[in-house]
């Protein structure tokens, strides 16, 4: 009898041993862990989890979505964060996410080595977004299919219009994508918002799919599937890097562009990896990944090499754009709602 109430003790001590030393091992995880949304292409958002796990010994779990799902599933997991830091995609959602607390503030100590328009894009949220990125948005086109179906060149908006691409042009959703969100605030900043959803209304007839993510019409063009895809042009130029046969175009009348943004997320269970991921991501080591992987991006760094392949944007006619408003909360709310019942919903 006294042995067994030994060995029942022994048995209750080591459960507990072990429960403790899972609960170390736990604790120990969570210590080497990150659980990132990223907002690019997913072989630049693989590039950087590797690169970092390497560097660090940290864990990172990554889901890889547009920028306008990242900031739903934000604010959906607002209540129990599951992330700890979005990194990429267009800095409309970010802002969107600054002004409504879903983020919070931090400035790295890499700040003095950005370039003004990243250091703007801080400011400009108060501390919680900065930016990582810049690229000017444009579109492509697929020149044998252009050639095949007898369409001129397209240099402008304006020959977005033209009947002969009916169901010929291929752009994002801009409730998912950045991209195409972009779009619709450079279309209404540079026509004013009557003639912008004039514009979007007619180029609705020619569109043969919105998509998703947008770096899809881009792909869809180096297959064969639509003629004229809208896209950020860096997104573009990785078709053509790859030989498909497609040319860039800067439209002619002017266009916008993006400022892909980094954020922290409120209630982070890993906000010390959070941070030391985001003073990483500012490195020129860390952002050298965009180009090794194809994305031709400007980077936010200035000791950052810029892509020979990446469109230069001082040869493109930007337009002055207004990412303070335009990613306001309440303007892209209203936006979005206009776009839905003005446009997606009308027939062709």
């Amino acid at each position: 009898m006294k042995l067994r109430k030994n060995l029942v003790a022994a048995s209750m001590f080591a459960g507990v041993v072990t429960a403790l030393s899972f609960a170390s091992a736990g604790t120990a995880k969570a210590q080497g862990a990150l659980v990132m949304y990223c907002g690019v292409q997913e072989e630049w958002c693989r590039g950087m989890v590797n690169a970092f796990e390497r560097e660090t010994g940290i864990k990172v779990s990554m889901t890889r979505k547009s920028a306008g799902e990242v900031y739903a599933q934000v604010k959906a997991e607002a209540a129990n964060p599951r992330a700890d830091i979005w990194w990429g995609g267009t800095g409309d959602p970010h802002m969107q996410a600054a002004e409504e607390g879903l983020t919070v503030e931090y400035k790295s100590p890499k700040m003095g080595e950005l370039q003004d328009w990243a250091v703007r894009q801080w400011e400009q949220s108060k501390g919680k977004t900065v930016g990582i990125y810049s690229g000017a948005l444009g579109f492509g086109y697929n020149t044998e299919l252009v050639k095949s179906k007898g369409v001129p060149e397209p240099k402008c908006w304006a020959d977005l219009l033209t009947t002969k691409l009916k169901d010929e042009v291929q752009v994002a959703d801009p409730n998912s994508s950045g991209t195409a969100y972009t779009l619709l605030a450079t279309i209404i900043q540079l026509m004013g918002e009557e003639k912008g959803f004039d514009y979007l209304k007619a180029v609705h007839k020619n569109i043969n799919q919105y998509t998703k993510s947008g770096a899809a019409p881009a792909k869809a063009m180096a297959l064969g599937e639509t003629t004229v895809g809208i896209a950020f042009m860096h997104d573009i130029v990785t078709m053509v890097v790859d030989k498909a046969p497609i040319k860039v175009v800067a439209p002619c009348e002017g266009t916008g562009y993006e400022i892909g943004s980094m954020s922290l997320i409120k209630g982070a269970k890993n906000l010390d990896n959070a941070k030391k991921f985001y003073d990483w991501a500012l490195t020129p080591a860390a952002q050298k990944i965009g180009a090794e992987t194809k994305s031709y991006q400007v980077p936010s760094n200035k000791a950052t090499p810029v892509p020979p392949e990446a469109p230069k944007l001082a040869d493109i006619k930007l337009i002055n754009f207004d990412f303070a408003k335009y990613g306001s909360s309440d303007e892209r709310k209203r936006l979005l709602s206009k776009w839905d019942n003005e446009v997606k919903n009308l027939p062709k």
